[in-house]
């Protein structure tokens, strides 16, 4: 049955058309008005809505592919789904042995998926984006019972830097922030939601840079990077961001006269960085800030913070 302690739908609602997208955040700080904001654990994964209906489950990835044949474990959904309709915004995780979320083990999928349930954009017929934040997490906890492959996580009212603080020990991306009173937008990307994440500063050497392209044209596009591995140059990804046009001119012009010839990294990146790449002698090291390291070695989500002397 639907969840009646909560009125869902009413009039003048904006109805929800098809296809439709999940709502989307920006990239910031933990906002100053921390008592109008609700927080969420981020989870790394990949965002899906799980479209429930008499008895079956469709999952639809955030670019509208339906992806539900690679996820099997998750068709006993509507058990869990006091509705026999229902839409969900979801992430699909996957996680490690310490029950930590690990995107490269949703790329690989060698392990049973979890569907993270984090909003409900449509319940018994009735659309419910219209409603506030709030009164969808209390909608959403009603109506979704916990299983083996899915869950409704827990969120918090205020103290965000807490929460931020408690992911970063327990080696999380971070937290997600929604502001109190906000709708759901399909599709869009608002201010109300955003995305908040911890970040480790680590030394990389730099091995080599790229061609820069648009604005970049006349300076490098992303530093090469490594670290090293006794006496070898292990490659470590690239770093794109992070510069001013004041670094870009000077560093630009430090790398330059550093060129060579040949690769410094053993073994040489993959096809994708090495095209267009120049390399210098591995002499120069940086500071640079990341989420984390993948699985190959190589840093994401990385921003250049300066030059070790």
């Amino acid at each position: 049955m639907v969840p009646t302690s909560i009125a869902i739908g009413h009039d003048g609602a904006v109805p929800l058309t098809f296809p439709v997208a999940p709502m989307k955040a920006g990239i910031g700080t933990l906002p100053h008005d921390d008592e109008r904001w609700a927080y969420e654990i981020k989870w790394d994964g990949y965002r899906t809505l799980a479209f429930v209906d008499g008895g079956q489950v469709r999952l639809q990835s955030s670019r509208l592919h339906d992806v539900t044949g690679s996820y099997p474990e998750l068709a006993g959904l509507p058990a869990g789904v006091h509705a026999d309709t229902a839409i969900l915004d979801t992430e699909l995780v996957v996680l490690d042995d310490d029950g930590r979320p690990q995107f490269n083990l949703v790329q690989r999928h060698t392990r049973p998926a979890v569907l993270v349930a984090v909003d409900v954009l449509r319940v018994g017929g009735h659309d419910t984006i219209e409603l506030p934040y709030e009164d969808r997490r209390r909608l959403l906890d009603q109506l979704v019972e916990p299983g083996d492959h899915w869950s409704v996580p827990g969120h918090r009212i205020g103290d965000g830097a807490a929460l931020l603080a408690a992911t970063d020990q327990q080696g999380l991306e971070g937290v997600m922030a929604k502001r109190l009173g906000s709708t759901y937008v399909p599709g869009k990307r608002s201010a109300n939601w955003r995305k908040v994440k911890n970040r480790r500063r680590v030394e990389v050497v730099i091995g080599g840079y790229t061609t820069g392209e648009g604005n970049r044209s006349g300076a490098f596009g992303a530093l090469l990077v490594g670290q090293w591995d006794g006496d070898r140059l292990a490659f470590a990804g690239g770093v794109g961001t992070g510069f001013d046009g004041a670094r870009l001119a000077t560093l630009g012009a430090r790398l330059r006269d550093l060129a060579v010839r040949e690769c410094p990294f053993d073994p040489a990146p993959p096809t994708a960085y090495r095209r267009g790449a120049t390399w210098v002698q591995p002499v120069l090291r940086a500071e640079i800030e990341i989420s984390e390291f993948t699985n190959e070695g190589f840093v994401r989500h990385s921003s250049f913070i300066d030059l070790v002397d």
